[in-house]
């Protein structure tokens, strides 16, 4: 499924990953935690292609493809999905014209037949639903007006439409209350299935209590320093991080 392979990632001329090696097999969700500047959102990143991220070595592949090589929208084609920290807004554009349209971009690229407007009308209503947005929700401007929580929401919609192969979620859980963590938890596991993999980018075990991760890495000064089950959460939610940045 996914593999990073000695992954340094320079930003502004700093390099922020310093040897960065993952691998997340197919049916399984990892986890990543780490203190600030440990280069959790450079990850995400530089997996979807964003810009001002420099690849000075190292690789990524996801089902053996190498996405390094892709455009962003040839690896959101490819089934990769980043759901944002800080979701944008994006006024004039018309939450379900935005969300059809990226939809049946993708399906092109892959040579897919368009979605109808019929089926992804009734598609994207009862999935509002699942992740508690109503109709007016999904007819204003593209997250215009939103709370934090609300574009968390939009960010679920969206996982839930496309149906990606891999779902990285960047620190989704920041600014959620309870009801909104058990929604992202209940759309985790929704999706969870044998072919489909996701890394969740977090810094506390909360999330986790929703999303039963298959496996926790600590990230520090750009680098994996520890791996290990669930139990890894609970003890750094004890314990923190002081120790794993005086490792790396």
């Amino acid at each position: 499924m996914l593999k990073i392979e000695d992954l340094h990632v320079a930003v502004d001329g700093a390099e922020i990953l310093k040897g960065l090696t993952l691998e997340v097999p197919a049916g399984e969700v990892h986890a990543i935690m780490g203190p600030n500047g440990s280069g959790k959102s450079t990850l995400s990143h530089t997996i979807a292609g964003r810009d001002a991220y420099e690849v000075l070595s190292g690789g990524v592949t996801l089902d053996g493809d190498n996405l390094l090589a892709l455009d962003p929208n040839e690896r959101a084609a490819k089934g990769l999905f980043l759901s944002f920290q800080h979701p944008i807004e994006i006024p004039g554009v018309q939450t379900m014209n935005f969300i059809r349209t990226a939809m049946n971009a993708q399906r092109k690229a892959r040579s897919e037949e368009e979605i109808s407007a019929a089926d992804f009308l009734k598609s994207i209503r009862a999935k509002a639903k699942l992740v508690g947005l109503n109709d007016a929700k999904i007819k204003r401007p593209f997250n215009v007006g939103f709370s934090g929580g609300e574009k968390k929401r939009m960010e679920m919609l969206q996982l839930v439409m496309f149906e990606p192969r891999f779902a990285i979620m960047d620190e989704t859980d920041s600014g959620l209350d309870i009801d909104a963590l058990k929604m992202v938890g209940d759309v985790v596991n929704e999706l969870r299935d044998p072919s489909r993999g996701f890394l969740v980018i977090t810094h506390y075990q909360r999330l986790l209590d929703y999303i039963k991760p298959d496996a926790v890495h600590v990230l520090a000064d750009g680098r994996i320093v520890k791996s290990g089950g669930p139990e890894l959460a609970a003890e750094l939610e004890r314990s923190g991080y002081d120790q794993f940045i005086e490792a790396a």
